[in-house]
């Protein structure tokens, strides 16, 4: 198969973007030691939306602020905050790698609510995939009766909260340009987190600083150049690549937080991103994450 040097472009960023992300959300996970989740999120968006306000603005001008499905964009943004609430929530107590293996269960639910939700339909190998899907998730989660990994549902309840987020994208579509919506997504972000900030509000080591920044400047180039990506190439050619990212994690954990997956846990990220990988050539849906950025 021959690729455009576009595609390849895009391959490139796609790929540099979600290794990005992962130290991003790794950063947040290290933040939990001295700061609540509450304001880690705060921060991580705020930083965001002041980052993205003038290139947003130099963009698209004055339309910043009139976008097409207003009151979509504000959902949007309120399940933007909400999944990354969960995901720092359960990455708190879970092993990294494992956490980004389990929030990989959104392109399964996804597919499930386009299909209730969406009117879509899939083929029977495309739920095959997805059940296969399903298992690597519980081989990673591992639930059990005698024990509650509170931290792995947090993780699994953000997973949930993002296939609706990237089911608001596809009604989304093109509309509104993929930069207006992220930046509108982090002010939402924002502004909503600001009711509660207050409340578990604390003074912040000065050696943290440096890793605050850190996290927003990463952050913000990781949605760049997702944005960029999924701009220039259909989105069911990027989507394997996007597995990248738990890879990333893998390598992330053992550096930052000195973990390795077990046996099992590495089977169910074989099989997550195997039956990912399947799912996403099966659907073959350009809309579902073009306008792109999780957190």
């Amino acid at each position: 198969m021959n690729i455009d040097r576009q595609t390849r472009l895009a391959i490139v960023n796609v790929v540099c973007g979600l290794c990005i992300a992962a130290m991003v959300g790794a950063l947040m996970k290290y933040l939990t030691d001295s700061m609540s989740v509450f304001q880690i999120t705060w921060l991580r968006f705020l930083g965001q939306t002041m980052l993205f306000l003038p290139i947003t603005l130099w963009i698209v001008g004055a339309d910043t602020f009139k976008p097409s499905r207003p009151a979509l964009q504000i959902v949007r943004g309120l399940t933007l905050s909400g999944a990354t609430l969960a995901f720092v929530a359960g990455a708190r107590t879970t092993d990294f790698a494992d956490a980004i293996a389990i929030l990989y269960a959104y392109p399964f639910l996804l597919t499930v609510i386009a299909v209730l939700f969406l009117g879509e339909r899939v083929r029977l190998s495309c739920w095959i995939s997805v059940a296969g899907g399903f298992i690597g998730v519980l081989l990673v989660m591992r639930p059990q009766f005698d024990y509650v990994d509170i931290g792995a549902l947090w993780v699994f309840a953000s997973a949930v909260i993002v296939s609706s987020q990237m089911a608001i994208n596809r009604r989304l579509g093109s509309l509104s340009h993929p930069v207006v919506t992220i930046f509108l997504g982090g002010l939402v972000a924002t502004l909503s987190l600001s009711i509660f900030v207050p409340f578990y509000w604390s003074m912040i080591p000065s050696e943290l600083i440096g890793i605050i920044l850190l996290m927003i400047v990463l952050g913000a180039v990781s949605q760049s150049l997702l944005v960029y990506g999924f701009s220039h190439t259909e989105a069911s050619t990027l989507a394997p690549f996007t597995y990248f990212e738990i890879v990333a994690a893998v390598i992330i954990g053992f550096m930052m937080f000195g973990t390795v997956p077990d046996w099992i846990s590495a089977g169910g990220i074989i099989l997550i991103i195997g039956c990912g990988m399947a799912v996403a050539r099966s659907v073959n849906d350009g809309r579902t994450v073009r306008q792109g950025a999780r957190f």
